[in-house]
């Protein structure tokens, strides 16, 4: 019989801030995906300190969650722009060029922008990897969802 090595979950509860739920899945210790459906999938949790943090948070508490381990599995070019995304500060925001230079590509190369939207709106973690700090470019979260989190840190 297998035993499984690391624990699995989604955890999700309402936020009548988004007026949608934040969801996430966790394997291990490493969250590898945040969305906000207007319902959760079915038998998901709702007790988790993440789902604290994140509740405190779209209440005006202000958290980097920095410390949240995060596994992409994504390709190595949108890995680097992610990675870059999330160096931004909490409450700054910065431009699609300013994050080219941050993940040390072209920022004057059509291309490489490019990528750079394409991997901002393929973020599988947006709020943990702030997308919503990019101020021209769009976001893994639902646009209604990166507006309310920009106006949380008044951006």
């Amino acid at each position: 019989m297998d035993t499984p090595t690391e624990d699995a979950g989604i955890y999700a509860r309402e936020s009548p801030y988004l007026d949608r739920y934040v969801q996430f899945g966790e394997v291990g210790d490493r969250v590898i995906s945040v969305s906000f459906p207007t319902q959760p999938e079915d038998d998901v949790g709702s007790d988790h300190s993440l789902l604290d943090r994140i509740e405190d948070y779209l209440g005006g508490a202000e958290d980097e969650f920095d410390d949240v381990t995060v596994g992409l599995t994504v390709p190595t070019e949108q890995r680097s722009v992610l990675e870059a995304v999330q160096k931004i500060p909490y409450g700054e925001d910065g431009t699609v060029e300013q994050v080219a230079q941050m993940a040390g590509m072209d920022r004057n190369d059509q291309e490489a922008l490019t990528q750079i939207r394409e991997s901002l709106a393929a973020n599988p973690v947006p709020l943990l990897i702030p997308d919503h700090r990019v101020r021209d470019g769009p976001s893994g979260a639902p646009p209604p969802v990166e507006q309310k989190l920009r106006a949380i840190e008044e951006l």
